[in-house]
């Protein structure tokens, strides 16, 4: 397995393997790789010839007084996962590398501005601008996503389609703790204490979950039942849940599939986000 910095040197890579007749999948991931992180490298593995996983911790996709300074860095750790999971090459590019002078942004309206766009306006135009210029650079078959980010899934298969990319996005299932909390690189920054406050979310979720697969059809029910179990954890500040259909993001009155039920809560000073999913 090889860690390539620069983006030529990618290309120069990849276009060897399409010389070839090989397929490549891509895993875009900002780094500090968990369980959740090898899923989707198990699943390109599994599907394609060839396997790129971007490690880049995206300046652009962080808002002012957000924790791009602290964001969880180990590529050596990384790396070992990566290849224990059969991945054939890191791109782990410096900032410069990827937006020198850059004067250009991909950005997305509607979609983007519910959610965690409503807290977080830039987010959404880095996320699409970074992952645009990771089509482009390693011109992928099939590019691999995690359900836990469940509105940046959505809004990357809205651009795919917008922009006409010749790629096949695949969602994931969220890989979780065995307590059920859900992996993210942010757990990190929980104390013992934090951490297991941080299951009301899941907690609030599985009731919820529940509540449609037992025919509820009252979004609101079942928004008011999530925030409930989750504010009976006096660490716990709700930033949003919300009910809405997962093609379009448009909040729901009446359940209807598929239906996600999504949450931001701050647990101390670390948000966390989880889902559901009924298709």
């Amino acid at each position: 397995m090889r860690i390539i910095k620069k983006i030529d040197e990618l290309r120069a890579v990849v276009k060897d393997w399409k010389k070839n007749g090989l397929s490549v999948g891509l895993v875009p991931t900002m780094g500090y790789l968990h369980e959740g992180h090898k899923s989707l490298i198990d699943r390109a593995v599994s599907e394609n010839d060839r396997v790129v996983v971007s490690d880049f911790v995206n300046p652009t996709q962080f808002g002012p007084n957000e924790d791009l300074e602290t964001y969880p860095r180990d590529i050596n750790a990384d790396a070992a996962l990566c290849e224990a999971a059969g991945a054939d090459v890191i791109f782990n590019p410096e900032a410069e590398e990827m937006y020198r002078d850059a004067l250009t942004t991909v950005n997305m309206t509607k979609i983007t501005e519910v959610l965690c766009g409503k807290t977080r306006p830039t987010h959404f135009a880095g996320v699409c601008t970074v992952v645009s210029k990771l089509f482009n650079i390693v011109t992928p078959d099939r590019a691999y996503f995690g359900q836990k980010d469940a509105q940046q899934l959505c809004v990357i298969r809205k651009m795919v389609s917008d922009l006409n990319f010749d790629i096949e996005i695949v969602g994931c299932p969220i890989v979780r703790e065995a307590d059920g909390l859900a992996k993210s690189s942010r757990n990190t920054y929980l104390s013992r204490e934090e951490r297991q406050a941080a299951l009301c979310i899941s907690r609030g979720l599985n009731i919820g979950k529940g509540m449609v697969e037992g025919g509820e059809e009252s979004a609101a029910a079942v928004i008011e039942a999530v925030e409930n179990e989750i504010r009976r954890e006096p660490l716990a500040r709700i930033d949003y849940v919300e009910a809405v259909d997962y093609n379009d993001l448009k909040p729901l009155v009446k359940i209807q599939k598929p239906f996600l039920c999504a949450a931001a809560v701050y647990i101390g000073k670390t948000r966390l986000i989880d889902n559901f999913i009924v298709e």
